[in-house]
């Protein structure tokens, strides 16, 4: 079905933008995250990115050409779809959708009268949960770098907030002082909840944050208030993924002057890490939040390795509430365990030849490749040779897609990430390692943003390194296959005839039945054989 692509609001003043360039054009195929357009606000040129995939059907609004927020900018849908429809309606759909808003947003309005009226104060901003991923549907504050009471200046740093995929800083496009916090740190609220007011040092905005409705204030933010006296603007605030270096302050310890961050320091005081101990990676020498999370300090590796204590005969337990990330692994791999029907094939590889490549290759200087990235890249040609296991279910349809990005399951602290590689049949085994580290050691420090973790076709478990031989994984939805690798074993295999020495590996494909037949799945195991038994095959 055809999606209607509004001109978005993106910053809190916009009201018109402008065009600047096109990146796609009519008939291009749209990905999840592919930059759209670039588009003029008040107050930058920012790169407008899709949440759809599709064919760019549409162009509303031509390079230079202005409009209003809400206008038709563009149309995403299925290659030859008739949109005649949407596009003599213009933004119709919008207003539409905001016609039917508008009911219940009166109704609580009227809610808010029978509570008792109060006056809206004048620069006021009231600062909601963002949406910060396309799945997104609610969110975690992890830290408050600022309290109540700061001044707030434009580019500050409010928060860092944990969502579905990643933390990160939620950064303030608006001045003033920071009146009130809707959310302590570790709630959770669901997208457009409150979350900060902003305004004039001494305003009295108890009445706003008691009378706070998510759909009242999703109207105000559509349609803006005109009386200049007195405003209330609603607003999502944008967030630089971009980590930036809170102002540093000054502390001291025995070795003389400290230089650390304020949420290092916050984070160091949490965990009973010695300041003195962690050397800082920052500009001179300043301890960071990146410092703090990397500390292992040998004492505590040992007694993390010994466990708690607990008497002899005692029952113990400790709670820990579940992460934003670990209830949405929770959702979506049984979603696919109970949607998905299942099956799995199995087979063992010689890993002889690969093991004499890999090391012969990484005697080139500069140069170092693991098994890994010889089995992404393997399973990038052979996706190339078998789109049907590089395809996708919907309800109405299968898609077979002709571009192969792959994703690497990497194991974090709270649960799973799943970074992409995109195109990964275009790039080469060196390129392909060099992503993969770079996305392994971000996702630990949760580094990886959103975009980075969106628009896999296919995914690879590994657990080799922890020397599990052979192990089943649940398909990455919307994908319809998993591939997991096991550890490189020695042991007696035959050949020719006579028993030997030999190294095998064991891999077993997750398949989703309904794109997925058993032979369609066999073939793939073949041709990805002949790429990982013969690996100088992947370099022609």
């Amino acid at each position: 079905m055809a999606e209607v692509i509004n001109m978005p609001r993106l910053s809190d003043t916009m009201e018109e933008g402008t065009v600047a360039t096109w990146l796609k054009k009519v008939g291009d195929k749209i990905e999840e995250g592919d930059i759209l357009a670039e588009i003029e606000t008040d107050k930058a040129t920012m790169e407008f990115e899709s949440f759809h995939e599709g064919t760019l059907l549409y162009i509303g609004v031509q390079e230079g050409e202005t409009t209003k927020v809400d206008e038709l900018l563009a149309i995403i849908g299925d290659e030859g779809e008739d949109i005649s429809g949407l596009i003599s309606g213009g933004s119709s759909v919008k207003n539409e959708a905001k016609a039917e808003a508008a009911a219940p947003a009166k109704e609580e309005d009227s809610k808010q009268e029978e509570g008792g009226s109060y006056d809206l104060p004048k620069d006021v901003i009231v600062v909601t949960m963002p949406r910060l991923s396309d799945t997104m549907e609610e969110g975690t504050v992890a830290t408050w770098l600022k309290k109540v009471g700061d001044n707030v200046s434009e580019g500050d740093i409010l928060a860092e907030i944990e969502t579905d995929k990643a933390t990160m800083e939620f950064e303030s496009f608006q001045s003033g002082t920071l009146l009130y916090i809707g959310l302590n740190e570790g709630e959770t609220a669901k997208v457009d909840s409150l979350l900060a007011i902003i305004g004039p040092q001494g305003t009295d905005v108890s009445g706003i944050a008691s009378n706070f409705k998510i759909g009242a204030s999703d109207k105000k933010a559509d349609t803006p208030q005109k009386d200049t006296s007195t405003k209330v603007e609603t607003v999502e605030a944008p967030v630089k993924e971009e980590k930036k270096e809170v102002a540093p302050v000054v502390s001291t310890s025995t070795s003389g002057r400290m230089f650390i961050s304020p949420l290092a320091k916050k984070m160091a005081e949490e965990k009973g890490i010695n300041l003195s101990q962690v050397q800082g990676s920052g500009e001179n020498g300043r301890i960071v939040k990146r410092d703090i999370e990397n500390f292992k300090p040998a004492a505590a590796s040992s007694a993390a390795a010994v466990g708690k204590f607990v008497p002899s005969g005692q029952e113990d337990f400790d709670e820990k509430p579940n992460s934003q990330m670990r209830k949405v692994i929770a959702k979506r791999l049984a979603e696919s365990k109970f949607t998905a029907p299942h099956y799995y094939l199995n087979v063992e590889f010689d890993m002889s030849n690969s093991m004499a490549f890999r090391e012969q290759f990484n005697s080139i200087p500069d140069t170092k490749i693991s098994f890994n990235d010889m089995v992404v890249k393997a399973c990038a040609l052979a996706l190339k040779k078998h789109p049907q296991v590089n395809s996708q279910w919907f309800a109405d349809k299968m898609r077979l897609n002709n571009h192969v990005h792959i994703g690497v399951a990497v194991a974090v602290e709270d649960g799973l990430v799943v970074p992409v590689v995109k195109f990964a049949n275009e790039q080469s085994l060196p390129q392909i390692g060099a992503a993969v580290r770079d996305f392994a050691g971000r996702a630990r420090n949760k580094k990886l943003t959103p975009q980075e973790m969106e628009g896999s076709t296919f995914t690879v478990s590994n657990l080799g390194m922890f020397g599990i031989e052979s192990f089943t994984s649940i398909i990455n939805q919307p994908n319809s296959a998993i591939l997991s690798v096991g550890a490189i074993v020695e042991k007696p295999v035959v050949k020719n005839g006579q028993i030997v020495v030999g190294h095998t590996m064991k891999l077993s494909l997750a398949c989703d039945h309904r794109t997925v037949d058993g032979a369609t799945g066999a073939q793939f195991l073949q041709t990805l054989k002949g790429y990982i038994e013969n690996p100088v095959t992947m370099l022609i």
